[in-house]
């Protein structure tokens, strides 16, 4: 792919409108013959995929299954193997909270085992955000300071909340606690450098006083930890690519990768009806804009086909109403594949579709996994998509003489 220099000597300005739509877990695998693209009624986005050029899209590389962080890196042009950003940072930026360099951030989940220590649920039955909330403020009372390091801990939604220490000596070279898998017996977190001894003795001391202070509880009765990270360097959006860029997510990781690429983060309630009057609103205001929609993917991990199905419909129905914002670019497609038959991120490539005035529209009549398969597009990774969208918001000076 082309280097961020040269990016950053092409780019230009202009105020044409840029709008990348992310479904998250769009793609996935067939149920009974068809995937869950396949069996969606979407008028609205096989009628634009008609208007449009298609195709598939690898997040990282072909057979490389990604996190939700390095897929979304790609997606806004930066190289995922670069930049390792652990999902601690993004989810302690998404929720506001501020990082310096001495601090270590980590995602957890509260989760259920039983009275052999094997995980039963990973995500404690995906608890309120309210009881969160209350096992969150039990945690950070009866865990304030561990051999000098200061703990904060807060609440995210359901399942997920964030944990950051503070203090000197701290390293990020760790494996998570999370196996990631239920069935398997919860692990202790393990230092895979020298400089992250300290960090593993203070972290597997926190998940043992967690667990302890969460025994009388039904379901979330342990924590799991994982992207254990500090905060890297990393070149802005508006440093590569000349554009004022915002995001519209509903989940603090989304967010938290937004901001670590210089977006602004915009205020939006909890419905994808929600998301839209965001956009709606600020439309005016910036040239790029990243829409998150969350709900595919979940019921994706949970394994529920039709609920995926239906996540994906009410998608489309709302499809008409950001197309009345004329957008002068327009992607749609997903971070990664979550088949429903996998209940998990999978390697797969996703389905996109780029609309502007500057295509080339295929033969494509429907936005699914088969048809995108023979677009104009091809098969690409997905850091060739902000050049594309740059290219075609004709934002993109000539390279060379």
């Amino acid at each position: 792919m082309i280097s961020e220099e040269l990016m950053r000597s092409i780019s230009s300005k202009n105020p044409a409108k840029m709008l990348m739509l992310v479904i998250d877990g769009l793609g996935g695998l067939p149920l009974n013959g068809k995937t869950e693209l396949e069996q969606c009624h979407i008028p609205n986005l096989d009628k634009l995929a008609t208007q449009s050029i298609c195709g598939l899209v690898d997040p990282i590389s072909p057979g490389i299954t990604p996190g939700s962080g390095p897929s979304h890196l790609a997606l806004f042009g930066y190289d995922p193997i670069k930049y390792q950003i652990g999902r601690g940072v993004l989810e302690a930026l998404g929720i506001g909270m501020h990082l310096t360099d001495n601090d270590l951030a980590a995602r957890g989940n509260f989760a259920t085992v039983d009275e052999k220590g094997i995980i039963v649920d990973r995500r404690a039955g995906r608890i309120s955000t309210e009881k969160n909330k209350v096992l969150c403020d039990l945690l950070q009372n009866g865990i304030a300071e561990i051999e000098g390091v200061k703990v904060t801990i807060n609440p995210g939604k359901e399942h997920r909340f964030v944990v950051l220490f503070k203090g000197e000596g701290l390293g990020d070279g760790l494996t998570d606690s999370d196996p990631q898998k239920n069935g398997k017996p919860s692990i202790s977190a393990s230092a895979t450098t020298e400089s992250a001894k300290f960090s593993e003795r203070v972290i597997n001391r926190f998940i043992k006083e967690a667990t302890h202070l969460l025994r009388s509880q039904e379901s979330a009765n342990t924590i799991l930890l994982r992207g254990f990270s500090q905060i890297p360097k990393i070149p802005s959006m508006t440093e590569l690519f000349q554009v004022r860029p915002a995001a519209i997510a509903v989940y603090p990781m989304y967010k938290g990768i937004a901001r670590l690429v210089g977006m602004d983060v915009l205020e939006a309630g909890e419905e994808i009806r929600d998301e839209i009057k965001a956009l709606r609103d600020y439309f005016d205001q910036y040239d790029f804009f990243y829409v998150h929609i969350k709900k595919p993917d979940m019921f994706g991990e949970d394994g529920n086909f039709h609920g995926k199905v239906r996540a994906i419909e009410e998608v489309d129905e709302f499809l008409p109403d950001l197309l009345d914002l004329r957008p002068d670019v327009l992607v749609v497609t997903g971070d990664h594949s979550t088949p429903s038959v996998l209940k998990s991120h999978s390697w797969h490539p996703n389905p996109i579709l780029l609309f502007s005035r500057f295509i080339r529209t295929d033969a494509v009549e429907r936005f699914d996994e088969r048809s995108c398969l023979l677009g104009g597009l091809g098969r690409f990774p997905a850091m060739g998509i902000m050049p594309l969208m740059l290219a075609n918001a004709l934002k993109l000076k000539k390279y060379g003489a």
